[in-house]
């Protein structure tokens, strides 16, 4: 194989690498727990905190509220982690890509 060949190719994986990403970063992902929903962008911008309205929350309640928030956005986070790896993982592993 030449080295035009070999560049051509590398760009079109790239251009294709590119894609899937901005795709990813364009959707939404919902992180949940009991009392509250969060929605983050694929590029970890967060879009929107929703409280769970049916539960009347106290002072003493706010320190729950905060560990709930922490739990619903890592399990957006990891729902970004595992939809990056399975539409990425087809190009294989490339340290320090994204």
């Amino acid at each position: 194989m030449n080295m035009q060949a070999m560049l051509k190719q590398a760009q079109a994986l790239q251009k294709d690498m590119m894609k899937v990403k901005e795709e990813i970063d364009n959707t939404e992902f919902v992180g949940e727990s009991s009392l509250v929903k969060v929605t983050l962008k694929g590029s970890r911008e967060a879009v929107k905190v929703e409280i769970n309205s049916d539960d009347s929350l106290e002072k003493d309640d706010i320190e729950v509220l905060e560990d709930m928030l922490v739990v619903a956005i890592n399990d957006a986070n990891k729902k970004i982690d595992e939809m990056t790896e399975k539409k990425m993982g087809k190009f294989g592993n490339i340290p320090g890509l994204f």
